[in-house]
């Protein structure tokens, strides 16, 4: 062969036959591993299993009000793990939302009773007070670089303590006066609080809510650059940051996000029971993450959806009520809540390894 012929450049080659050759990285999944990599899947199925498991062990769960009534506790549930699973996929999450559902609450009602304002007074208050604990917790992260379990944490105890001395030293007793006498409660309780009829069943709008919210959620992560930032942030904030994505403004406002959630969830409660007990909330935080969670969230962050808690709340809601109308023991709710939350834990990890597989 002459140095001419060996000079001639690949592309005048004709090409190679045979399958063409692809590495792991490049190779096209069967459908089954590509459905099982989403986030929202392996939780959609366990919501499902738990669904068809309590149809047939608890009959009244077939009842159209016994359905009403579970949507209703995974509503109030759910609304504030959507904004909690946003954090987590930013990297971080909030130990003191339990109990700031429950200071704005009392915030609302105080400023409203106490000085005898229109109660949309004391809502709007309660809403800037939640932003701001939500800004304080982001910042303090954020500038100081602690984790989000030790700043949370801290703020959660400062919450938990203000809630209940300070209810007393104005109301002198644990709980706030009813407000359902006062001007603007009629129309804050249609938005918080009211309820609807659906073939003769009644459902609470806290139900509608949810779906919008996480509607909404669904959008923002999905078709937006803000739910760029929130995925890159999660994955490696430094990383993010060499590219432009404003972190700061990112995780500060994910932590007002959270603060969000808990003054609508905390209204709900006002104008649902016109009264709040200050002691209320802790350990709510824990069902918002483990919902998360197990909606396929990622405590490391950079991974999940908004529709995934969706299905998490369900499941809770769907126990909790399922062991009430099956007959059992209702202390039994928290051993199934640890049960689903290593199990989805566990299969977000099988689910994660797979995904990378080659």
């Amino acid at each position: 062969m002459s140095m001419s012929q060996q000079a001639q450049p690949a592309v005048d080659r004709p090409p190679a036959s045979g399958p063409k050759r692809t590495d792991g990285r490049t190779a096209r999944r069967p459908l089954p591993l590509r459905l099982l990599a989403r986030p929202e899947v392996g939780v959609f199925l366990g919501a499902l299993a738990v669904l068809v498991f309590f149809l047939i062990t608890a009959p009244p769960v077939r009842d159209g009000s016994s359905m009403a009534n579970i949507l209703y506790q995974s509503s109030t549930i759910g609304i504030m793990a959507l904004p909690v699973a946003l954090l987590m996929i930013g990297g971080e999450f909030d130990l003191s939302s339990g109990v700031a559902v429950i200071s704005s609450a009392l915030t609302a009602s105080m400023i409203s009773y106490q000085l005898t304002l229109n109660v949309w007074t004391g809502v709007i208050v309660a809403l800037i007070a939640s932003l701001a604990i939500g800004a304080f917790n982001g910042w303090m992260v954020v500038k100081t670089g602690l984790p989000s379990f030790l700043v949370t944490l801290g703020t959660f105890l400062i919450l938990q303590g203000a809630n209940l001395a300070v209810t007393k030293l104005v109301t002198s007793n644990v709980a706030t006066d009813d407000i359902s006498d006062m001007d603007g409660f009629g129309q804050a309780k249609k938005i918080f609080a009211s309820s609807f009829g659906v073939g003769g069943v009644q459902v609470k709008i806290t139900v509608v809510w949810w779906l919008v919210f996480a509607a909404l959620a669904t959008w923002v992560l999905l078709r937006t650059k803000y739910g760029n930032w929130i995925f890159a942030v999660g994955g490696n904030k430094d990383s993010a940051r060499a590219v432009g994505v404003p972190v700061t403004f990112t995780k500060i406002s994910l932590f007002m996000l959270v603060g969000f959630g808990a003054w609508f969830v905390g209204m709900h409660n006002l104008f649902a029971f016109n009264t709040v007990q200050s002691g209320e909330g802790v350990g709510q935080e824990l069902i918002y993450i483990a919902a998360a969670v197990i909606g396929g969230c990622l405590l490391t962050g950079g991974y999940g959806s908004a529709i995934g808690p969706v299905f998490g709340a369900f499941m809770f809601g769907m126990v909790q009520q399922g062991i009430v109308y099956a007959g059992w023991n209702p202390d039994w709710f928290k051993a199934f809540l640890g049960v689903m939350l290593l199990g989805a834990v566990l299969i977000n990890l099988w689910v994660s390894r797979a995904a990378t597989r080659r």
